[in-house]
């Protein structure tokens, strides 16, 4: 394909491979679209410019956003959230005590929790408690609050006191922002605080994160990189941006490619 000269289409189909793949790289797009690295970087500085995406080395992401109901996330890549949570679920352990935010990917680390050893989940989300309700071998402890719509949460001051009193085994965290310069970042402030009383309670963090979250930056700071231990990554990630959480001394996970259909 030949739209080097046609900038108004690069545009447009950079911003559909955002859309469908989470990230897109210069060298890939300058391959495909039969163009220059130096045309693609500045077709992506002009879309970052324009408020479009995010530059980041060697390519862009796209621009991170409060996010949607919880119901709306639920329904956006869950093959590529169950992939996640089949590599996530290897970290647990028989016997282990877990900590599970709210959140569409820790939904889908739920669905994958293996029957039968001895877990007990402790949850501040109403649909993970739901789907572990009456599964073999896992007891179930609900993390009480004021119940937020957006995160699917409870949040608030009665779901902090709680946390405080725990000591677990493993915390996954909802991820909304993740990088190392800042670490785990929420939207919400009140979702922030929760996020790192449930961390400071755990003996180990895994944070799970799509790759569009990947290197980028919410307002309010949850927890330093050096808080999180584990870092499961989908197989599409950017291999700089993995090697960079690994010399900061988090174990790397990388999860198989989505099975779709």
């Amino acid at each position: 394909m030949n739209m080097s000269a046609i900038p108004q289409e690069r545009h447009e189909l950079i911003l559909k491979r955002l859309e469908e793949d989470g990230r897109v790289l210069a060298s890939t797009l300058a391959r495909e679209l039969g163009a220059t690295e130096d045309t693609i970087r500045r077709d992506l500085r002009e879309l970052a410019k324009a408020g479009r995406c995010q530059r980041v080395y060697g390519g862009a992401l796209p621009i991170i956003r409060a996010s949607a109901s919880l119901q709306a996330r639920d329904g956006q890549g869950q093959a590529r959230k169950a992939a996640l949570a089949r590599a996530a679920v290897k970290i647990v352990q028989p016997g282990d005590t877990l900590l599970i935010d709210a959140g569409s990917t820790n939904t889908a680390i739920a669905r994958a929790l293996p029957e039968g050893q001895s877990l007990t989940v402790i949850t501040n989300a109403p649909a993970v408690a739901n789907l572990l309700l009456g599964r073999n071998g896992v007891d179930v402890m609900v993390i009480g609050g004021r119940l937020d719509h957006r995160t699917g949460g409870t949040l608030g001051a009665r779901a902090l006191d709680e946390l405080r009193r725990l000591k677990v085994t493993l915390c996954f965290p909802g991820i909304c922002a993740v990088s190392v310069a800042d670490g785990i970042t929420a939207f919400d402030q009140e979702d922030a605080f929760l996020k790192e009383a449930m961390m400071q309670a755990s003996a180990a963090v895994v944070a799970v994160t799509t790759t569009d979250k990947m290197e980028t930056r919410a307002p309010f700071g949850a927890a330093p990189i050096a808080s999180i231990t584990h870092l499961v990554v989908e197989a599409g990630a950017d291999p700089a941006g993995v090697e960079a959480f690994a010399k900061a001394g988090v174990a790397i996970h990388i999860a198989e490619e989505a099975r779709n259909g």
